[in-house]
């Protein structure tokens, strides 16, 4: 038989060689916020109800197909810097993806950066939070420069001068990332500048040299000198920096340009390649002789400068809670779709176990997040106060060490499909470290939080009078807690167990927000996993008696 012969018969085979049948969809076009039962109570709780319709607007538009995918490209394509334009000048120019720039004005317009500064009604901390939460669920990397601009204006505050002159373009409702000097833009972006490769989280050992210009004092002009080893969003326009004056360690406001509209010798050597965090740029820079203004007194940099640290930990508490979010949604979606030996996946006891444990997960370090909101909403009411100054460090701390293991977690429900690039996992598994180790990794936090029960031992007392508001509603919480207040009691070697003190915090607290708010079935099984028994071991190690399906169906979001 010739060739032709063969081509015209008829082939006994079919082409097609299967039908997809049995297999996910994407987890788009649905209203994040209002399809989180967690956050919609949370707002409501902590005295953001008037802003519920405006976070549904927003939870609809951070859901949809196509701003999800603004957060697949901006990683897709990471920022690139120009040392030299094609002249030999020098520019220091960071180039974005147009994905990255929609985000930020997106942020900046919905007032993720200033919004409590500009509009400081109870619930205002509230309200931000649950925003960024939603934003960050869509992408993490521009919410660095997003933070840092929000987290600026309580250090630039005690300098009224530099206050008065930066503050309103700070705060306001415009983005423009043009590489121009501050006075030819509505609105501005700041950045910061504290780690050295000889110190890191010790800035105390910073060497960058700050020089007079003339008087010197709060809100004087210096020159800088120095190597600053890890500053993020170098295209920020200006920057909080710490340095040596005469008289000490000091924070300094650094812009991008001179008022003469010369360009200012911070002069960017590289961006760093970091395994997340992928769209946003972080740097590695020298200060030339750079012209910064002084900001709080001289000598007391750090103390200027922790306002600002505190509310960029913060913002690492929401970043975190918002990455277990976005990866138990993924894994509850895909099983509520999937299914394997006979049965949808959420429908299978063992399976059930691992997702409702995900999500106790999540709803314990959303409801700390939003507490502490609140806090932050009520600062001149010296008990919640004193809980901004502890409890911040703690759930930081927790929240932010939990993740990476939640995320790998999350990413086993869907399996094998779950490692390929393609999916959102690899993505929020690389992302998931980033809040731990940023503004202080766990020993800091600890340390931290050691150091404000010594400087102010008000905190303890402001701590279990804020638990023992749910004594008496779960026996497995009053015998952890008078266990935790034994601990606190033997005061020895302290430093050495301020992890373990630190994590039974962090659950203590976690679980009297739970037994006081959420619904019985939560409440119950995060006691019954985390407090009895000696504590949690790996997800879906739930004891009997939890209803997993209740769990489950209350956080499982609807494409």
């Amino acid at each position: 038989m010739n060739a032709p012969d063969i081509l015209a018969r008829d082939s006994i085979y079919l082409a097609d060689t299967h039908q997809v049948t049995n297999v996910s969809r994407e987890l788009v076009d649905y209203n994040m916020f209002a399809q989180d039962a967690a956050l919609v109570d949370a707002v409501q709780r902590e005295g953001a109800a008037w802003a519920q319709d405006s976070l549904s607007t927003f939870g609809a538009l951070t859901g949809s197909a196509e701003y999800l995918d603004l957060g697949i490209q901006a990683n897709r394509h990471p920022p690139e810097l120009d040392t030299h334009d094609r002249f030999g000048n020098r520019v220091d120019l960071v180039r974005f993806h147009p994905a990255y720039h929609t985000l930020m004005k997106t942020a900046i317009e919905n007032g993720l950066h200033a919004s409590p500064w500009t509009d400081p009604r109870p619930g205002a901390h509230v309200a931000r939070a649950a925003r960024t939460y939603l934003q960050t669920q869509v992408e993490a990397g521009h919410g660095c420069p997003i933070t840092m601009t929000f987290a600026a204006v309580p250090s630039l505050r005690t300098t009224p001068s530099l206050a008065a002159l930066w503050e309103p373009k700070i705060t306001a409702l415009s983005y423009d990332p043009g590489n121009v000097p501050d006075a030819q833009k509505a609105g501005l972006t700041i950045g910061m500048a504290m780690t050295e490769k000889q110190g890191g989280s010790d800035v105390r050992a910073n060497s960058t040299r700050a020089y007079p210009v003339g008087a010197g004092g709060a809100g004087e002009a210096y020159e800088l000198v120095g190597h600053k080893y890890f500053v993020s969003a170098p295209m920020c326009d200006a920057f909080l920096v710490l340095a040596q004056a005469p008289g000490g360690l000091s924070c300094f406001l650094l812009p991008r340009w001179r008022p003469d509209g010369t360009k200012n010798p911070m002069q960017v050597l590289r961006l760093k390649r970091k395994m997340g965090n992928v769209s946003n740029a972080s740097s590695e820079t020298e200060l030339r002789g750079a012209l910064a203004w002084m900001v709080g007194e001289e000598g007391r940099g750090v103390r200027t400068i922790i306002e600002m640290v505190a509310m960029t930990r913060f913002d690492c508490m929401i970043g975190s809670a918002a990455g277990q979010r976005a990866a138990v949604a993924q894994a509850l979606h895909h099983c509520s779709i999937r299914s394997a030996f006979g049965n949808v996946l959420n429908q299978q006891p063992l399976m059930q176990n691992v997702l409702a444990d995900l999500v106790l997960e999540h709803e314990g370090s959303l409801a700390l997040t939003m507490r502490m909101a609140r806090a932050m909403d009520h600062r001149a009411d010296p008990h919640e106060d004193l809980l901004v100054r502890l409890v911040t460090a703690v759930g930081k701390y927790w929240i932010c060490k939990r993740t990476p293991n939640h995320a790998y977690e999350s990413m086993e429900c869907i399996g094998g499909s779950g490692v390929m690039e393609d999916s959102p996992f690899p993505r929020l598994f690389r992302e998931s470290p980033v809040n731990a180790i940023w503004e202080g990794s766990g020993n800091v936090q600890c340390l931290d939080v050691l150091r404000a029960m010594q400087k102010t031992p008000a905190v303890v007392e402001a701590f279990f009078r804020e638990v023992d508001r749910a004594r008496g509603a779960n026996g497995a919480l009053d015998a952890w807690v008078t266990a935790l207040k034994r601990e606190f009691s033997e005061r020895g070697d302290m430093d050495y167990r301020a992890r373990s003190v630190v994590d039974r915090m962090a659950l203590a607290i976690q679980a009297a927000l739970l037994v006081q708010h959420g619904p019985a079935a939560v409440a119950d099984a995060f006691c019954a996993s985390r407090l009895a028994d000696g504590g949690h071991r790996n997800y879906g190690t739930l004891p009997r008696g939890v209803d997993c399906a209740a769990i489950i169906r209350r956080a499982t979001p609807r494409a």
